[in-house]
């Protein structure tokens, strides 16, 4: 807590409806906020699942106007952002549904900033930009991960500069979110993997941020006992709906955490990753996560070692420096369990890209201007950013 004086948000979104059939309400849900005509931004993938239909049958079944937009990919680009608001305008929608992941979900934050307040996304890096309310908002999550689905974060990719950029924005916030497990047991395992091991990033971050708090506190920590209790059952058997919604409240009560306490240099790096490379967001933080941590340990031993004890460790007689380890050791262990690669180098040739040690330097002058950075417990030097890196290959 703050030692001098220090004034703490909390953002969430107005409603929340978790559980199996919670997606039922879309129809309902999108008229009560005001919209009759809404955009669903999502991607081919979840097209071809055939989750969108899922939704667009109960918007036909309720006689609601729609337009679906799938162009999203992952890493959402500002041409992504541009094109939606394009198909947006044209179409006059008056809403809109995100429906998917992260990705989705970030590409319509940027679509309704644009709608809402004029120009290009580029205008919105940064912290609370916009002037403008965004127009009627229901996202609908599909995956136990990202949590972008109630923050106020919302990363697009700059192809000019290759770089992520962090809008955090609190009227990008959705007006009310929907997680359903049922629309996430088609996840594939390495899906599932991934964007669990975010999900945990989310709340091991928070936990450790500056500007954590008794509220950021509980949220984080209740989403990691979720996490090391279920992650690996919702890999082993997605269609175990058990674990499918402890995940759901797990990556949710980790967006609460993140949401507000903010995130950390795992972040900011994997932040490059994703727009040097165009690699899976997750996976770059699952594989930086415990090198991160090792470097910020001496500066919150107390909470590591706390978060051993959460995670199922045992630390009984230990040093809180020893029990502090345990939690690192725990991350490691979950990560390899769930089959994330151990390196970058090898997490880039899965997708058929060359991480390069020569890239560090300009990914590690871009990592320390990531506002994600901001909230790290400890400061680190651009040296240090690039032993991380060099670590984590």
């Amino acid at each position: 807590m703050a030692v001098i004086e220090q004034v703490y948000g909390f953002f969430i979104p107005s409603v929340t409806l978790i559980g199996i059939g919670a997606s039922k309400a879309i129809p309902e849900k999108i008229k009560a906020l005001g919209g009759s005509k809404p955009l669903i931004v999502t991607d081919k993938g979840i097209v071809k699942a055939g989750i969108c239909k899922q939704i667009t049958d109960l918007l036909d079944a309720a006689k609601m106007s729609y337009v679906v937009y799938d162009d999203t990919i992952p890493n959402p680009t500002d041409e992504n952002v541009h094109s939606g608001v394009e198909v947006y305008k044209k179409n006059k929608c008056d809403s809109l549904i995100t429906l998917g992941g992260g990705s989705s979900h970030d590409c319509g934050k940027g679509i309704g900033l644009v709608v809402a307040n004029g120009g290009k996304i580029h205008d919105f890096e940064g912290v609370d930009k916009s002037t403008k309310p965004m127009p009627p908002y229901l996202a609908v999550n599909t995956t136990a991960g990202t949590a972008s689905e109630m923050t106020r974060f919302c990363i697009i990719t700059d192809l000019s500069r290759h770089v992520k950029m962090a809008i955090v924005d609190w009227r990008v916030t959705p007006n009310m979110a929907i997680d359903d497990p049922m629309l996430m047991v088609g996840m594939p395992p390495s899906l599932t993997a991934a964007t669990g091991m975010d999900a945990l990033t989310h709340a091991v971050e928070a936990y450790v941020s500056t500007i954590a708090t008794p509220m950021t506190d509980s949220a984080a920590e209740k989403a990691i006992e979720l996490i090391f209790k279920s992650l690996r059952k919702a890999v082993a058997n997605g269609k175990d709906l058990s674990a499918r919604e402890d995940m759901c409240f797990a990556q949710y009560l980790a967006g609460m955490a993140f949401n507000n306490a903010s995130l950390g240099h795992v972040h900011a790096m994997a932040h490059q990753l994703g727009g040097f490379y165009d690699l899976p967001h997750g996976e770059c933080n699952a594989i930086l996560l415990p090198h991160v941590e090792k470097f910020n340990l001496i500066a919150k031993v107390e909470r590591f070692a706390k978060m051993a004890q959460i995670m199922g460790e045992n630390i009984e007689g230990l040093s809180p420096r020893k029990a502090a380890e345990k939690a690192l050791d725990a991350i490691r262990e979950l990560s390899s369990d769930v089959g994330i690669p151990a390196g970058l180098v090898e997490l880039g040739k899965r997708y058929g890209k060359d991480v390069k040690a020569k890239d560090i330097e300009t990914m590690t002058k871009n990592a320390q201007k990531d506002a994600c950075g901001l909230t790290n417990p400890r400061c680190p030097s651009d040296k240090d950013v690039t032993a991380i890196y060099t670590a984590a290959l």
